[in-house]
């Protein structure tokens, strides 16, 4: 989620975008909106379409170390600690805030047997809980006011962006320093991590809830493709490949939507794909993307109207599945019936991502960016 933003120019100043990885994002971050609509209608893991939509964060971890260790590598001599930490709040905070904003507003609209804390909530509570979202700051059990454990109760995936922010501290306190010998132990081990916990629990899902086997799904679902594209980052001989989008976009989807790996008896064998897409194919999808160059306009459009909305859409598409979701499960609709409102909150996350991006994060990204940073 976190490559160097094409219109603002401030954030990279004369290196040259990633403009594929930006697309890539977004499409990866469409897969996820589409993988929550079919959530709504599943029964378990097994009959999940777009089964391993989930996968997407660990995809997004990959891309966010690599660009991380490209923008800011090189950079240390001439920029302190509180010139990288203002730069990476004003990239991502703003829409951490429209986020917590929307789920709020839709909260009450997802009132159902499915989400048993709704009714009983007050609006102060409400509010205080929304306050709390909005510095990312983890809300314990206590405050749950939605009744599925979750740290960010209005907004879900904010999850994986509290880790994300962890990973970013971790870089510039500590890993930043170490040697590429050092970095490679580091990502060896988180992989070896990744590895048991993907195997003996039949897939990586999890993370999102402040208890210690949650957090320690976060953690580890966290270190290994963060710093994993950090390294990339650093030992990668970039070539020339042609038609990267396409191929890379192919890959992301056909990764994303492949059906549950094994039966029931079997369940480590999709933890094991989970562990090898992530290891191995996720790195590999960002090298070749960042070999990639974009030929034709029409390319060039599609790739950045994705880049544009990949952030956008992610984090603030889950209010509108909390109440889609809702109307299923009450209602007990049926997955054909249901489908062509799941497309309505597919395209209506789009609009609603694509005017927070326009009329919202730019401009306020912008504002930020020439009061702190611009002196």
């Amino acid at each position: 989620m976190n490559s160097i933003n094409n219109n603002l120019s401030v954030y990279s100043d004369s290196k040259r975008h990633y403009d594929i990885l930006d697309g890539l994002r977004g499409v990866a971050a469409v897969m996820v909106v589409i993988f929550h609509v079919f959530e709504a209608s599943a029964t378990s893991h097994q009959d999940q379409i777009i089964n391993h939509g989930y996968l997407a964060v660990d995809f997004f971890y990959v891309l966010s170390g690599f660009v991380i260790g490209y923008a800011y590598d090189d950079r240390w001599n001439k920029m302190t600690l509180k010139g990288f930490f203002k730069r990476r709040l004003i990239r991502l905070h703003p829409m951490v805030v429209m986020g917590m904003i929307i789920g709020a507003i839709g909260f009450y609209f997802s009132a159902s047997t499915l989400f048993p804390g709704i009714s009983s909530t007050p609006v102060w509570k409400l509010l205080l809980v929304m306050i709390i979202g909005c510095t990312l700051l983890p809300v314990p059990l206590s405050m749950d006011i939605r009744g599925w454990g979750e740290m960010h109760p209005l907004n879900g995936p904010g999850w994986s962006l509290f880790f994300e922010y962890i990973a970013n501290i971790l870089y510039a306190l500590f890993i930043r320093k170490f040697s590429t010998k050092a970095l490679s132990v580091l990502v060896f081990i988180a992989g070896a991590a990744l590895i048991h916990l993907a195997v003996t629990r039949s897939d990586v899902v999890g993370g999102w809830s402040l208890d210690a086997t949650q957090l320690r799904i976060g953690a580890t679902r966290l270190m290994y493709p963060f710093f994993a594209g950090l390294l990339l980052s650093r030992i990668s001989k970039l070539t020339h490949i042609k038609h990267a989008f396409l191929w890379c976009s192919l890959l992301v989807v056909s990764i994303l939507a492949i059906p549950r790996i094994g039966s029931t008896e079997h369940m480590w064998m999709n933890g094991l794909y989970d562990s090898l897409s992530i290891i191995f194919l996720f790195p590999l999808i960002v090298y070749i993307g960042a070999s990639g160059e974009i030929k034709g306009k029409n390319t060039a459009r599609i790739c950045k109207f994705f880049g544009d909305i990949s952030y956008p859409i992610y984090i603030t598409h889950y209010p509108l599945i909390y109440i889609y979701t809702a109307w299923v499960v009450s209602n007990k609709i049926p997955m054909l019936q249901a489908l062509p409102i799941g497309f309505l909150v597919l395209i209506t996350s789009i609009a609603i991502a694509y005017a927070s991006l326009k009329l919202y994060d730019i401009p306020l990204r912008k504002w930020l960016t020439k009061r702190f940073l611009i002196q």
